[in-house]
């Protein structure tokens, strides 16, 4: 399978991506942006394996994004020496990071094709870290290639995105991603379809869903409840449902590598060795311990949002219905449950719902609201919507 093939439904940047490995229209920074789960790292990842190919180089023949040289392995498993590839589990990329970066950008490439620095996260940069990062697109090596990634373009400064090159993916329709869940994952076309509606276009979810029973158990459980919004008590008890379920998701997700991380540091120090703690021990593990509840805040952040947008895609399915619209619905084994929904208010109350969700994601995420009291008012607005 080529590099290319990893792109679900993104023809337009593949078109685009091509004849630059092929030696055509190069530049020396690029900006690839879309919507969550569209795909934008795995295209800037995809495309920096495209530029280290070995295909024709050494008279091998064939288009460079084979998939299968030792180049394009190693991108891909992220162990090339000349592609770095950045991703934070924090809420933001500082400025020591991007300086270890631009050192790393100024190296000349172990090999003869480029030193590529993929940043998955450029809308996390702070302030000091933009002003670093800025300084080195504006003068770059002659073979260092910079690839940053955004939901979109406004997330970064105009003085970055001017200076790059722009490629925009776009959220893949349910039929690419249930296709390439069918080839990819091996499972049946029923299964493929449901997570490929489900996820909404977000490749990443829709593996998780078919690889998962609990994680789809866990959502089912959250588009439930719509339907179970009948009172004051109930709009609390929802509230805090989505909360502890979300938490317990997060904690289950980021345990493993925390206790994996404090082994290696206590390994590192020689704890385990030795039997006793040298003096740097003690802020080590401090700083260890404040990125760790940095990482857990947002990773549970990510999973209420991701809850709070598998309501909408209720409500949203609830309007469809309610307009008779021929698209097809996101829960569509819901069928029943929706058209209740759809019956029991009239469309322009479904579109306040929407507004609702969306106004409690910005209150968590942009205004730092807790997360239970957010959700509680959210959880009153649904059942009693607020006259607009």
């Amino acid at each position: 399978m080529s590099v290319w093939d990893r792109l679900v439904g993104q023809r337009a940047v593949v078109e685009t991506l091509r004849p630059v490995v092929a030696g055509r229209q190069m530049t020396h920074a690029w900006l690839f942006t879309g919507p969550p789960g569209s795909g934008r790292s795995v295209a800037a990842v995809a495309f920096a394996a495209a530029l280290q190919c070995e295909r024709d180089q050494d008279g091998r023949d064939g288009e460079r994004g084979c998939g299968e040289c030792r180049a394009c392995r190693t991108v891909l498993a992220g162990s090339h020496p000349d592609v770095t590839r950045v991703r934070t589990a924090k809420l933001s990329i500082g400025v020591d990071e991007i300086r270890e970066l631009v050192r790393r950008a100024a190296l000349t490439p172990t090999g003869r094709g480029w030193q590529v620095i993929v940043v998955e996260d450029a809308d996390r940069l702070t302030e000091r870290a933009v002003n670093a990062l800025l300084k080195a697109i504006e003068e770059p090596g002659a073979k260092t290639v910079w690839l940053l990634c955004t939901p979109t373009v406004e997330d970064v400064l105009p003085t970055i995105r001017s200076r790059c090159r722009l490629v925009t993916l776009t959220t893949p329709g349910p039929d690419a991603v249930a296709e390439h869940l069918t080839a990819t994952e091996g499972v049946d076309a029923a299964l493929a379809s449901y997570a490929a509606r489900a996820s909404q276009g977000h490749i990443g979810r829709a593996k998780a869903l078919v690889r998962d029973a609990e994680t789809r158990a866990r959502r089912d459980q959250v588009v439930a409840i719509p339907g179970q919004l009948t009172g004051l008590g109930a709009c609390l008890a929802m509230a805090t449902r989505l909360a502890e379920s979300a938490k317990a998701e997060a904690e289950a997700i980021t345990g493993e590598v925390d206790a994996r991380e404090r082994a290696d540091l206590d390994t590192s120090y020689g704890v385990v060795e030795r039997g006793r703690r040298p003096r740097e021990y003690a802020p080590a593990v401090a700083a260890l311990e404040k990125d760790q509840r940095t990482r857990a805040k947002r990773q549970y952040l990510d999973v209420v949002d991701r809850g709070l947008m598998d309501i909408v895609s209720v409500y949203r399915d609830a309007l469809a219905v309610a307009l008779g619209s021929p698209a097809a619905l996101v829960n569509e084994e819901r069928r029943e449950e929706i058209e209740r929904l759809a019956a029991s208010a009239p469309p322009q109350v479904q579109l306040r719902r929407i507004d609702a969700v969306l106004g409690a994601r910005e209150q968590m995420l942009e205004f730092n609201v807790g997360v239970q009291l957010a959700l509680e008012a959210l959880m009153v607005r649904l059942w009693v919507p607020v006259p607009g």
